[in-house]
């Protein structure tokens, strides 16, 4: 009770102060602007003209807001200077020199408007009112459509733009990451950045616990379809929680400022995944209103594996031989409702519901056979069947209030979030005839809640500096309950004595503040510098070891970033302390014994790992060549990473849990680079070089305590192409290559995957048909694990038969116009808990176990 009273006067004073902030700051003034990417910086000639207009929609007569404006030079196109319109669509180029210019006003669902223009010596050019018309193709009905470029290059982040992704149409999220540069995802959907699985994953900058649960299987319950853009965040500010030594990656959703009805289907059917989303919104006036579902089968999903494992307890060495054949479907379904309301001029609300389902389902058939010091003791069968279900509730109120003063801003947010996760298996144990001997059950349920409240300000300082502070409560339980069964062939089941029983029950309180600023010289150099602190208040207990000894920890979080743009060039700069907490599926301490020979447990009794980040990154437009090149390190002291032991009462097991090891390095490259061959074609690459040492001491069997390092090289890199063709034709094509993953006691093998697809659009526009395949060439790719320490090694082969083709289709029913776009309120930014990035491969299918029964 104390530590909730303590968080709610923390944020009631952080309220105030706001409150405070906003009555003592002047309602007036003009936004901070800087250049565009790619204009000459400090090397532009400097004049004493001055060029200024108001940008205007030429349908609603209404500003546009934050319309990019670029000054080229008439005779060689290249950029001179630039700005940006402030919310009321206005802006002012200063100190401009005598010449000849061309005037480009672009904006994301407009048409370019170029205007030329000839400045003498001090001249002051006023525009007027400039209008821009919709880039919509009105027919029977609105459809918006803007081009951007694949990958934008912004201050704090990479943009990948998702919309135009033809072949992933049908597929889910996990398809669209897999392209995106600096990140790597598995073929179990476990998403790295940059070589690390510490990473945060937001929806709409919203959080939710099923990504707590599990970011893989969060990932299958978003359409690819549905995704406009993937932000990916490497040096977060101290506007973002603290959480995630990794970065953090956001998945923007696709929206639209429309007025009236619409209504939008997709189908699909493959020969391993059906799906089908209904997306409506109807828009009139002050307020809005859209509902949308979408459901995804899988099916026709195969997986084998084999297992060399060697383990020594006692002197007594014991070889395991496991075969495994198994396979998997599952229904996977996301609804959600929302509002969105302007109380007045400068204020708006906003409020959703989104409810996730999942229903997962894998089977597996083990047989094992055991040697003892080279005789062999025992042959046996198993048959696992394992369900991994859940239903998520998320339901957030937002405020947004802006102000006379471009850019100042409050709001403030609010999120409920609720997931209810069965995680289950059922066995039958075979004799080495294959006759049942015995029933075996594990039953592992889980709840975890969180209500998390936050109030941001933000207000411009003159015209070059930026202030930002702000404050957030979180509050999170999660209770699991953890039981096995044991039956004979037939009758009841009954308490299995000899596993463990019993519920943790955690709470996690976290009470934060910031502040943060930014400041642009006049030769344009950028700094952004912020201080964050959080406090994490925690009570853990089991029901069969009582409280847990998980202390209370105070952070405090700098943040710096630096950028400059030299001769088209754009240098960044960043520093900031991250902090990683366990996530549920570290903490939950249910034995996943669905495959008895590899067995993964969590450990409540984890503490937090912290890391420190540094990044050089370099981009920059070479003709129609777009690079960008950063390089990186990462130091993590207190590291969470998976560990495995002998067990010293399973014959022959091996136990999988969480540890906190001690020291981890990490430093590498990322290069991309995007060509636009033609107006029609472009060709991307990209490659992340990574080279890791993880050092620390863990436990034996014997509880003898052991010192561990490893070290080595992970590398990766993908191509993609996409090209558009007459009559409404397109194609595109992608391939990516995985290396070999270095672990504290191991590696983990690569694997490779490739796709392909053609889409036709509809001559009015309205639909579209497509077919995409993927990894058509291949029966099946084999990921080749190597573990081992001084009691045991491990060699495992998961083979993955993935070979797909798939058919779509999409229609637009309503009638839409266009609308100005306008500001909403924002949503809670919950950047929260650790992934156990174990996947399929690391415990679950591993050695031919099913999945079943993994900690969450």
């Amino acid at each position: 009770m104390k530590k909730s009273t303590f968080i709610l006067i923390l944020f009631a004073s952080i309220f105030t102060s706001l409150t405070t902030a906003m009555a003592q700051f002047p309602m007036g003034g003009a936004p901070a602007t800087k250049a565009l990417p790619g204009t000459a910086g400090d090397q532009t000639p400097k004049g004493n003209s001055k060029i200024s207009g108001t940008i205007i929609d030429s349908t609603t007569a209404k500003p546009v807001e934050f319309a990019s404006i670029a000054l080229l030079d008439k005779a060689t196109s290249k950029p001179v200077d630039g700005s940006m319109a402030d919310e009321k669509g206005k802006f002012t180029l200063n100190k401009v020199a005598a010449g000849t210019f061309k005037l480009q006003i672009t904006f994301i669902g407009y048409t370019t408007r170029t205007i030329d223009i000839t400045l003498t010596k001090g001249q002051e050019l006023d525009l007027g009112n400039v209008n821009i018309s919709s880039s919509a193709k009105m027919l029977n009905e609105v459809v918006v459509t803007g081009q951007a470029a694949v990958i934008e290059e912004k201050v704090d982040r990479l943009v990948y733009n998702a919309d135009k992704d033809i072949a992933a149409k049908g597929g889910d999220a996990t398809d669209v990451l897999r392209k995106v540069p600096l990140l790597t995802v598995d073929l179990d959907g476990n998403v790295s950045l940059r070589g690390s699985q510490n990473i945060k994953v937001l929806i709409n900058n919203k959080p939710s616990t099923i990504i707590a649960s599990s970011i893989s299987d969060a990932l299958k319950q978003i359409p690819a379809d549905q995704i406009k853009t993937v932000e990916v965040i490497t040096s977060p500010s101290a506007k973002y929680d603290a959480e995630g030594s990794g970065g953090i990656i956001n998945i923007i959703t696709k929206k639209n400022n429309l007025q009236g009805l619409s209504l939008n289907v997709d189908a699909g059917v493959g020969n391993r995944g059906s799906m089908l989303g209904l997306n409506g919104s109807y828009r009139k006036g002050k307020g809005g209103v859209t509902l949308g579902g979408f459901g995804r089968g899988i099916y026709n999903t195969i997986t084998r594996t084999t297992l060399d494992q060697t383990s020594v307890v006692n002197g007594v060495t014991t070889l395991t031989k496991q075969t495994g054949d198994g396979s998997s479907q599952g229904l996977f379904g996301q609804y959600n409702l929302g509002f969105d309301y302007d109380l007045a001029k400068n204020q708006s609300l906003t409020a959703g519901v989104r409810y996730g389902v999942r229903n997962f389902t894998t089977q597996q058939d083990l047989v094992t056979k055991l040697y003892n010091n080279g005789v062999m003791s025992s042959t046996s069968g198993r048959d696992v069947t394992a369900k991994n279900l859940s239903g998520t509730v998320d339901v957030n109120l937002d405020y947004l209030h802006t102000f006379k003063k471009p850019q100042q801003e409050w709001s403030v947010s609010t999120l409920y979030s609720r997931n209810d996760l069965t995680n289950n298996f059922d066995a039958d144990l075979l004799s080495g005839e294959g006759n049942l001997q015995n029933r075996q059950r594990n039953i592992n349920s889980n709840l975890n809640q969180e209500f998390t409240i936050q109030s941001d300000y933000q207000t411009p300082i003159r015209k070059n500096q930026m202030l930002e502070f702000g404050g957030k409560g979180i509050f999170r339980q999660v209770n699991s309950d953890y039981k096995f069964l044991l039956a004979g062939p037939s009758g009841n089941y009954t308490t299995e004595i000899n596993q463990p029983q019993g519920e943790l029950i955690y709470h996690q309180n976290i009470a934060a503040a910031y502040s943060s600023y930014t400041y642009t010289t006049k030769k344009r150099y950028t700094l952004k510098g912020g201080l964050r602190y959080e406090h994490t208040f925690i009570d853990a207990s089991t029901t069969e070891g009582g409280k847990l000894g998980v202390g209370d920890y105070g952070v405090l979080v700098p943040s710096v970033n630096a950028s400059k743009t030299i001769k088209g060039t754009t240098f960044k700069l960043g520093y900031n302390k991250r902090i990683q907490r366990p996530g549920l599926q570290q903490l939950n301490p249910n034995f996943n014994s669905a495959n008895p020979q590899n067995i993964t447990v969590g450990d409540p009794s984890l503490k937090p790992e912290i890391t420190d980040n540094f990044e050089l990154s370099l981009s920059k437009n070479i003709k129609k060549t777009f690079v960008n090149a950063s390089f990186f390190g990462r130091v993590t002291n207190n590291a969470i990473t998976q560990v495995r032991v002998p067990s010293d009462t399973l014959e022959g097991a091996i136990i999988t849990t969480y540890k906190n090891i001690g020291r981890q390095h990490a430093y590498g490259t990322n290069i991309f680079a995007n060509v636009a061959a033609t107006s029609k074609i472009n060709i991307g690459l990209f490659a992340n070089v990574i080279y890791s040492t993880m050092t620390g001491q863990v436990l034996d069997a014997n509880n003898v305590s052991q010192n561990i390092s490893n070290d080595g090289f992970n590398i990766s890199g993908g191509l993609f192409s996409q090209a558009t063709f007459k009559n409404g034709w397109g194609a595109q094509a992608f391939g990516f290559l995985q290396g070999s993953q270095v672990q504290l006691q191991g590696r983990q093998g690569g694997f490779g995957f490739y796709t392909i697809g053609i889409k036709k659009d509809f001559k009015n526009k309205k639909g579209s048909f497509g077919l995409a395949a993927e990894n058509f060439l291949n029966k099946r790719f084999t990921i080749n694990s190597q573990l081992q320490s001084a009691q045991f090694s491990q060699v495992s082969n998961v083979y993955m038969y993935n070979r797909g083709f798939r058919f779509t289709f999409s229609y637009k029913i309503g009638k839409m116009t266009v609308d100005a776009p306008k500001k909403k309120a924002r949503s809670v930014n919950n950047d929260d808990v650790k992934s156990d990035g174990s996947g399929g491969t690391q415990g679950g299918t591993q050695g031919g176990g099913t999945g079943g029964g993994q900690p969450r």
